[in-house]
């Protein structure tokens, strides 16, 4: 895995085996850090991680500039790799090892970017939006992606904004008025 742009382009890191994570692909993050370079100021962002995974979202924020960032990790394995792969790149990423939906019902903080990568087969990934803006998790005009399959359809939330898809990795984004 790569880190594809910024500070740290180029750079590799690879976690370890067996850890429950579904990296998104490169062609799916390209794509999504086109959409995000173009319409939001990475450097500006506050920065929320929902589902770590192996942090490769997190580090790319890091890379193009983003320092204010908490990564949400349930699994003890992938938190530490996250750890060690954060300090070894020098991103200052702040690696909550909890449930999400815990973090979500008590953050006490708004942001201004979210970004959950869920795995797809997470019974309650249709609550997600729902639990975030009832949470009043971001700023105005903050924005939440989520990455999903084609199995899901957000099209009727009210804060729903657009999609894109890469292939079979689509980001429904969302927006805080």
């Amino acid at each position: 895995m790569r880190v594809i742009s910024g500070t740290l382009k180029g750079r590799r890191f690879q976690p370890p085996a067996k850890i429950p994570a579904r990296p998104t692909t490169d062609f799916a993050k390209e794509g999504l850090f086109n959409i995000l370079t173009n319409q939001r100021a990475i450097d500006e962002e506050s920065f929320l991680d929902l589902f770590g995974g192996t942090g490769s979202i997190s580090y790319e924020m890091g890379s193009r500039g983003c320092e204010k960032i908490v990564l949400v990790e349930k699994d003890p394995k992938s938190a530490a790799f996250i750890r060690q792969q954060s300090e070894a790149f020098g991103l200052n990423i702040q690696v909550l090892q909890m449930d999400v939906f815990e973090y979500i019902r008590s953050a006490g903080y708004k942001y201004s970017l979210i970004f959950a990568g869920p795995p797809y087969a997470l019974p309650t990934l249709n609550q997600i939006p729902g639990e975030i803006f009832e949470a009043q998790l971001l700023e105005p005009g903050g924005w939440l992606i989520l990455e999903h399959n084609p199995n899901h359809d957000f099209s009727q939330h009210p804060y729903y904004k657009w999609q894109r898809n890469y292939g079979t990795t689509f980001f429904a984004i969302f927006e805080q008025p």
